[in-house]
């Protein structure tokens, strides 16, 4: 059975807890990071909770399940209607676009994004999060038979982007990598091998000041997990705690011009284009600004895995 777990802070103390309900169980591990913790393996997990003293969730602060040690790798255009909305044919894609954020993005599943201020652009990308689970030296043969080896578990992720800087600078890794651009949680579900089908059958939600923005389901993913990770491993060794953030639903803030303004634009000196891009894209009311709440779920179709809520407040940064 999955074990949703949390980390947390009690008493100036980080911690790791087995989530039930609305209560947690402290376990007795000497684990520093998420690698430590998944290199226990289910059962120590469990026989860890033991018979702690129970807390209240209310009573602690969650922190993000994974520790900064991991390496964030990212997947974009990964749902068919995103595909079609960023004027892609799905079906004729025959490799993933790759890229990866700073691990000083990573942040808990609360509290505040900063939008830097020279940032214009703000957007959400709310992702379901593979939790790596095996070390690889070299390429791998990721399939439905092993994928288990590879994904320990799943969490929530949030890929923030700063799209005034990742698409006129090119600058994918630095548009989404500042402080905060990567809230991780609050729960990180392990998964035995036979739920690993779950990865096809999580929904997402994020809301936008209570206002929903985007709603998929990963069953609409265009790049399984298996076939990803071994497209990946050509380019990428994976370490146990390492995520992979696998593609966000339509619904971002960010929108394109038609293909044929496109090409116009494009006549157009670098310096005028993306003032333009920066003039067009400032009208849509979709990005975030300062008291935006953001807000995030990931529930599997029959409610059994709960990866929990994020909630974020935007702040202006200096």
């Amino acid at each position: 059975m999955a074990l949703h777990l949390v980390r947390f802070q009690h008493q100036d103390q980080p911690r790791w807890g087995l989530l039930e309900g609305s209560t947690i169980k402290p376990l007795e591990l000497p684990c520093t990071t998420t690698a430590a913790l998944i290199e226990q393996g289910h059962e120590a997990i469990r026989a860890a909770a033991g018979d702690s003293a129970e807390l209240a969730l209310e009573d602690v602060t969650l922190l993000s399940p994974i520790t900064k040690d991991a390496k964030v790798l990212c997947q974009g255009a990964n749902y068919r209607q995103h595909m079609i909305d960023s004027g892609m044919n799905p079906d004729d894609k025959s490799f993933n676009m790759f890229f990866t954020k700073s691990s000083g993005s990573i942040t808990g599943p609360a509290g505040e994004i900063v939008k830097p201020a020279h940032v214009q652009l703000l957007d959400y990308e709310v992702e379901l999060t593979l939790v790596l689970g095996k070390q690889t030296d070299g390429p791998v043969d990721v399939t439905a038979a092993n994928l288990h080896e590879f994904v320990a578990g799943i969490c929530i992720g949030n890929d923030v982007s700063a799209r005034d800087v990742q698409i006129p600078q090119m600058q994918f890794h630095k548009g989404k990598s500042y402080r905060t651009f990567c809230p991780l949680g609050p729960v990180l579900c392990l998964l035995e091998k036979s739920e690993m089908h779950y990865l096809d059958e999580m929904q997402l939600q994020l809301t936008v000041n209570g206002e929903t923005r985007q709603q998929d389901s990963t069953a609409n993913l265009v790049f399984k997990p298996a076939e990803t990770l071994t497209e990946y491993s050509l380019i990428h060794d994976f370490a146990p705690g390492d995520v992979l953030m696998t593609g966000t639903p339509a619904g971002c803030a960010l929108g394109l011009p038609s293909p044929a303004l496109t090409k116009v634009v494009g006549l157009l000196p670098e310096s005028k284009k993306w003032q333009l891009f920066i003039k067009s894209q400032k009208r849509r009311r979709q990005y975030l600004k300062a008291g935006d709440v953001v807000e995030s779920t990931i529930t599997s179709r029959d409610q059994v895995l709960n990866l929990g809520k994020q909630r974020h407040t935007v702040k202006d940064g200096a």
